[in-house]
């Protein structure tokens, strides 16, 4: 299973790496087996000592250059960073990035081999239009990916849902992965209001491989009991 924690624009590079730590001393006292990935805010990225996969949470589709206020692969690489978050609702949605942008993006990444985390999810106008419009709407953000790259993970985030407290029931989050999976085999995993008292029954759901946790997993001892759980319910 999959648990991975966006830290979004929260703690700085002091705090991420007190995080990390305390996250790696879990780990390894736990013996967990899960897959864990982190993504810090861009100006908090180091050289962790960790078994986590750290990943970025956004990077320009290019070596270098001047592109005022993004960063490239070469301050990645410094860091040896192989993993990347793309498409995420709050990139699409309050950043602007557009369908034609996240595609290039995420062909720019596939041909440099990483690890790509690929979110879809629909906003609440769309849900509220019926089971046809959400689809059309989700199906969209699919053109130009590459549903069978062998390193893409694909996370399903209702828009509707994030930072709100708002949560699809079980019922709806099984069904609409069980349409998703249709589409790739890729890994899917749920984001949108995981907190720590829902996400073990969030990641008990069938078709659902793990969580993409947001404000939820900034306290560590938060993100280590979802961890705990996903160790639960497979072993």
């Amino acid at each position: 299973m999959i648990i991975a924690a966006n830290l979004k624009t929260n703690l700085t590079r002091v705090q991420t790496g007190e995080y990390i730590a305390n996250l790696e001393t879990f780990l390894q006292t736990s013996g967990v087996k899960q897959d864990v990935y982190i993504f810090p805010a861009i100006s908090s990225l180091d050289s962790f000592q960790t078994s986590a996969c750290v990943g970025a949470q956004n990077c320009y589709p290019t070596k270098n250059g001047a592109f005022t206020g993004e960063i490239g692969v070469d301050h990645l690489d410094e860091f040896g960073i192989k993993t990347i978050l793309i498409g995420h609702s709050e990139r699409r949605h309050i950043l602007g990035e557009t369908k034609e942008q996240i595609a290039a993006k995420f062909e720019y990444f596939k041909k440099l081999g990483y690890t790509i985390v690929y979110c879809v999810g629909e906003p609440l106008e769309k849900r509220e239009a019926g089971e046809a419009v959400m689809m059309e709407y989700i199906d969209a953000q699919y053109k130009g990916i590459d549903t069978a790259y062998e390193k893409l993970i694909i996370a399903y985030e209702p828009v509707w849902a994030i930072g709100t407290g708002l949560t699809p029931s079980s019922e709806d989050i099984k069904n609409i992965h069980t349409k998703l999976k249709e589409k790739s085999n890729a890994p899917l995993l749920y984001g949108g209001s995981v907190k720590v008292n829902n996400a073990k029954e969030i990641m008990a759901l069938e078709n659902v491989d793990g969580v993409l946790v947001g404000s939820a997993a900034l306290h560590v001892e938060d993100f280590a009991q979802m961890i705990a759980d996903a160790q639960h319910l497979e072993s």
